[in-house]
């Protein structure tokens, strides 16, 4: 048996080679809980659909699609996971598989065997699998765009920088709580199917659950089925570059548990734009796009 460590709920795989066209325009699903979700076919034979997850880098399935898939074999494991729930666990492992999306095809991927995903999904996938091209999400029209160039409508967007820290993407946007603003950094989060989901560091110092009207109390569950109890409130102004959202529905964890130690932007505000990144990950670009007024809900 392996042992590795591992932070949050993130595993690190290798994509060892694949085959590409230059530009590759991938239809995907965009569900009710704002998970993105793609359709692949595995090892040539068995059709799945998975979650695009912009805070992982690695392929996972869960326990119930791959005890119904017929083209994967498990022949290894790995133990000492940490997830958000803050419990070792272990996991199941198989390697070599193949992965094909629309014209894409991906050659000698690890698959980590999970129990949770996203809502209608087999499983999740990081973007790191479409390393070293510009990724677009056109959120209107549905669709992934992987390409080696910009398009030309990106002059219509608002570029921004990221930051990156162990394969995480990371932008800069602002909270006006009470009378004040507060810049803070942000991780991006297509897994995550809320708005924001605020740190424990960030929530306990500004005292989120005292200035902010409290609306809800949620929990939220890791792959390994872990729960963590989050408070809802409503953040009146959330500013992102020059484009502002009002009346943001914001998560954050009761009381100080450290857990929580990145704050987050999730697909309920990720979805409002259409989002162009650079191929070596330095910038995002945005642009409103029409879903960017309609009222947040609590999924």
């Amino acid at each position: 048996m392996k042992v590795k460590f591992f932070f949050l709920v993130l595993f690190f795989i290798s994509v060892k080679s694949f085959s590409q066209s230059s530009k590759v325009n991938i239809p995907f699903e965009l569900t009710d809980y704002n998970n993105i979700l793609l359709k692949v076919i595995l090892n040539q034979k068995d059709s799945l659909k998975l979650m695009l997850h912009t805070a992982a880098s690695d392929f996972t399935l869960t326990s119930t699609a791959t005890a119904k898939l017929k083209s994967i074999a498990f022949s290894d494991s790995v133990a000492g996971i940490k997830s958000w729930g803050g419990t070792d666990q272990s996991a199941r492992l198989s390697h070599n598989n193949t992965l094909s999306i629309k014209d894409l095809n991906f050659t000698n991927l690890t698959i980590t065997e999970n129990q949770f995903s996203g809502q209608g999904s087999d499983g999740k996938i990081g973007i790191n699998i479409f390393n070293n091209k510009v990724l677009e999400f056109d959120f209107e029209k549905k669709i992934l765009i992987f390409s080696d160039k910009f398009p030309k409508r990106i002059k219509k967007y608002q570029k921004l920088k990221l930051t990156s820290t162990d394969d995480l993407l990371f932008i800069e946007a602002s909270a006006k709580i009470g009378q004040d603003i507060y810049p803070h950094k942000f991780l991006i989060h297509t897994g995550y199917a809320g708005a924001v989901l605020f740190d424990d560091l960030f929530t306990a110092e500004n005292k989120l659950a005292e200035i902010l009207k409290i609306t809800k109390e949620n929990t939220l569950k890791d792959s390994y089925g872990n729960s963590i109890k989050t408070q809802k409130a409503i953040l009146p102004i959330f500013t992102i570059g020059h484009d502002t959202l009002n009346d943001v529905l914001v998560g954050f964890f009761s009381g100080s548990l450290g857990r929580q130690k990145m704050s987050v932007i999730g697909g309920d505000v990720l979805k409002r734009f259409n989002i162009i990144i650079d191929a070596k990950r330095e910038y995002i670009y945005l642009k409103k796009n029409s879903l960017a007024f309609t009222p947040f809900k609590d999924v």
